[in-house]
């Protein structure tokens, strides 16, 4: 009988995924390893650096450009329509400035999965990615496309953005491809509950050609409290260990602080330290 496979779930939060940035880290350097990882949002964007084994990236990458108007800032979204920087944050930065390891990337055997979704349908889109280079930065970038901030990604045949906008815990969907035993990191304390957005209006006038994610987002803190609901199920059974901050983590969707940054990555390290013996134990 084949062993169980093994999978990392990542959900977003923006700059409270470099918690999960910290978590990683440890397990990276514990040789901790997975068959296969998903990640929606930030949670794909740190989550590519366990597969091309680059401790470290993430927080050294966040703090080196959390000043640097063309990575992240208002003058970005007035001047290309994206917060984040379509072309510097992710082409620019990973091929020129802190190299994305592609090599490496493509040679791990484990699967990395993105979770975007596709404004047409309000649905989610699961994309296997094995290859790295410009198509799968875009994939990235789709996934972390906020609404309101970021324009819509043309990708595949796709118009695509923020993964975590239909399925911000992709738990359920990666048991049904085949992974029966997973990790989790929320980057929200246990008793966390999302409320209605309370820039609803904004996305609706934003995302006016796309009624079907208009749909999704109404219904969206629903949703996630309902896969809160679903990982604490999943976590009792025993087949799911998740790993999540005691409290809430101090930091916003955005930061400029490299100081508060580091905070939030020391957090996650010392949630991956004090586990790891857990961590082992569940992966046996």
């Amino acid at each position: 009988m084949s062993a169980l496979k093994k999978g990392l779930v990542l959900e977003g939060g923006a700059m409270r995924g470099l918690f999960s940035a910290g978590v990683m880290d440890v397990m990276m350097e514990q040789g901790i390893a997975f068959d296969g990882i998903i990640g929606v949002s930030a949670g794909a964007a740190f989550g590519c650096n366990y597969k091309s084994r680059q401790i470290g990236r993430a927080i050294r990458y966040n703090m080196r450009f959390a000043h640097d108007k063309r990575y992240c800032s208002m003058q970005s979204f007035l001047k290309t329509g994206d917060l984040f920087g379509a072309e510097y944050a992710y082409h620019i930065v990973p091929e020129q400035y802190d190299k994305f390891d592609n090599a490496t990337f493509e040679k791990n055997p484990t699967e990395f999965y993105i979770v975007c979704t596709d404004v047409v349908t309000g649905k989610p889109v699961y994309k296997r990615c094995m290859t790295g280079g410009h198509t799968a930065y875009e994939w990235i970038r789709a996934s972390a496309s906020m609404p309101v901030v970021s324009h819509v990604v043309e990708l595949e045949g796709y118009h695509l953005l923020d993964g975590g906008m239909t399925d911000s815990i992709p738990l359920a969907y990666f048991q049904g491809i085949g992974y029966p035993r997973n990790i989790v990191i929320l980057t929200q304390p246990a008793d966390y509950q999302k409320t209605p957005n309370r820039l609803m209006p904004l996305i609706k006038w934003s995302l006016r050609h796309y009624p079907h994610t208009v749909s999704a987002m109404e219904h969206r803190h629903e949703m996630y409290n309902q896969q809160l609901d679903y990982v604490r199920q999943e976590e009792q059974k025993g087949n799911t260990l998740v790993i999540r901050p005691a409290e809430k983590l101090p930091i916003g969707h955005i930061s400029h602080d490299p100081e508060e940054m580091k905070r939030v990555y020391e957090i996650g390290r010392t949630a991956g330290m004090q586990r790891m013996e857990e961590i082992r134990e569940f992966l046996k």
